[in-house]
């Protein structure tokens, strides 16, 4: 674990998939051919605090959903690249467009089309419930399944390691 806690230090972009990591991965259609996701409101507070304590966020989704970008702006984040069946071209564009190395940027994926990115992260992390490829190259996986409080998971990880989850959690005591 502690070889965890030294990658997550050096944390300073946390990109996460969608669908089987923000969300269960279920996928409700309506008659109208409407889209539904279920995102969970503790992997959101998880998410806004990690903001707050100067770690950015970003979304790489291999869909395009407008459920996604309405999500992603309620939580202020800016930085979303949907309809990436390739994830690797939006991971190397936003890492450079923050002028951040390798070492310094976790992935969260949950199935076989985040092996490529998951390979190149600092920190490779997949979700409790993700494909066993998934995990077997991951460096970390939460105790929670996607979209049941695992990117809570990551956020309170990388806080623990970066010395600041105590600062954001006295803002509500």
């Amino acid at each position: 674990m502690q070889d965890i806690l030294e990658k997550a230090r050096q944390i300073k972009l946390v990109i996460f998939d969608v669908d089987g990591v923000l969300t269960d991965g279920s996928l409700f259609l309506g008659d109208d051919g409407l889209e539904y996701k279920a995102f969970n409101a503790k992997d959101g507070l998880g998410m806004k605090l990690l903001q707050a304590s100067g770690v950015e966020i970003g979304i790489i989704t291999a869909r395009t959903s407008k459920l996604v970008e309405h999500r992603m702006h309620s939580l202020d984040i800016k930085h979303v690249y949907q309809g990436q069946l390739d994830k690797r071209k939006a991971f190397n564009e936003l890492q450079a467009k923050l002028g951040l190395k390798h070492e310094q940027v976790a992935y969260v994926g949950d199935d076989v089309i985040d092996l490529p990115v998951m390979r190149q992260a600092g920190l490779a992390i997949a979700v409790q419930d993700a494909h066993p490829l998934a995990k077997q190259h991951a460096h970390w996986q939460t105790p929670h399944d996607g979209g049941k409080g695992a990117a809570r998971d990551v956020c309170e990880l990388i806080m623990e390691a970066q010395g600041t989850l105590q600062a954001q959690w006295d803002r509500f005591l």
